[in-house]
């Protein structure tokens, strides 16, 4: 992930678009990109898009937005000093707290958040 973070800064620094990486700018991008994922599924029925990848041409689409958004994250994580896979680990350690596994309780293998 950080030699994707490094090209990404390489590829901005090359064309002079630092000044313009602001975390705003980056959050509003990211949130753009993840709006044009979210197009392409706009119309179809949880079937077709459970298919959408068998489509070459929507295929290519999608992972151009997933490219999109991830590259928009990297840079967002970098220009914050957020490590995106700490936060992650973090999120997860705490949505098992705040969801446990139903019926785990009963068996003693949920531990409280208290």
């Amino acid at each position: 992930m950080r030699s994707l973070q490094r090209r990404l800064a390489e590829f901005a620094a090359a064309r002079r678009w630092q000044p313009y990486h602001t975390p705003k700018n980056l959050a509003v991008a990211l949130s753009v990109e993840a709006s044009e994922l979210v197009e392409i599924f706009q119309w179809l029925t949880p079937e077709e898009s459970s298919r959408v990848m068998d489509d070459p041409e929507r295929a290519h689409r999608v992972a151009d937005e997933v490219a999109d958004v991830l590259a928009y994250l990297l840079q967002f994580c970098e220009v914050l000093g957020v490590d995106a896979l700490a936060a992650l680990s973090a999120k997860i350690d705490r949505n098992e707290l705040r969801f446990p596994v139903p019926g785990a309780e009963e068996d003693g293998e949920c531990h409280s958040p208290e």
